[in-house]
């Protein structure tokens, strides 16, 4: 009783509410920005360990405490060289020129997401019959379908594109003679959201070096997110798809529908 008669007395200023919601925030938006990423599982791996570390010091384990403690002692060390590029995006994301006009700070910030989420289905019809297309045509693409990570650091480093997804307009973007031939086109909830985008290629020193740019690329974007890569090849014409940093070579139309079912039905 003593316990909770202090903490109703408990003064609270305004300061101190100010101080857990911008707290709030910044884990959150920590939180959103690794989501779908391999980071993710990296942050809850730190987690778990910091929790350990807590039920070992309530049970005053005195050598394993001191070992982990060690490695909690470096603690912020390690998460700035482990989280380095996660870092550098929100530092990126925060640095962003037109971030603070129209409103566009309080959206990017508390925009916490508890509407219902209206996500389009993904056309997959458009997507096979365009790669097949571009196959038939020998036309080189590279095309990211995102899923739970709307990757817009990777389509900001693009130009801004807010079309529905269509066989055309894909088309039209990877045509040889378009100044948006060069690059990734990123399509997030059935929208094309950006084209020439650059992407992180892989530093896998057993990749294949027959295979090119867009091959690693593609590899790049699948190992440190969640998205699913489409590459069409401007040499041999094969189609390929690539997720979890693995890629399947030389599909068949019908075999890349079946791929895409799976991931988006």
């Amino acid at each position: 009783m003593l316990t909770l008669s202090i903490l109703i007395f408990i003064k609270v200023h305004w300061v101190d509410v100010w101080d857990i919601v911008l707290v709030a925030v910044l884990i959150y938006q920590f939180y959103y920005l690794i989501k779908g990423t391999v980071a993710i599982n990296i942050f809850f791996g730190i987690l778990l360990f910091y929790l350990l570390w807590l039920i070992i010091k309530v049970l005053n384990m005195q050598l394993f405490g001191s070992i982990l403690s060690k490695f909690i002692d470096v603690g912020f060390i390690a998460l700035l060289i482990v989280f380095q590029q996660e870092i550098r995006r929100f530092l990126l994301f925060i640095g962003t020129s037109d971030l603070f006009r129209n409103g566009k700070l309080s959206k990017g910030l508390f925009d916490f997401k508890w509407q219902v989420n209206n996500e389009q289905l993904l056309d997959i019809n458009a997507i096979v019959k365009a790669c097949k297309n571009m196959s038939e045509s020998k036309t080189g693409a590279i095309i990211i379908l995102t899923k739970n990570n709307d990757l817009k650091f990777y389509a900001n480093t693009g130009d801004a594109i807010d079309a529905k997804v269509s066989v055309r307009i894909i088309e039209s973007i990877f045509y040889k003679n378009s100044p948006l031939h060069d690059g990734a086109v990123i399509i997030s909830n059935n929208k094309i959201t950006g084209a020439r985008c650059v992407l992180p290629v892989t530093e896998d020193s057993d990749f294949p070096a027959h295979l090119g740019m867009r091959h690693r690329a593609a590899v790049g974007i699948t190992e440190n997110t969640d998205a699913i890569a489409l590459i069409v090849s401007e040499q041999t014409a094969e189609i390929s798809f690539s997720k979890q940093g693995n890629l399947i070579h030389t599909l068949t139309p019908q075999r890349l529908r079946e791929l895409l079912e799976k991931e988006f039905n």
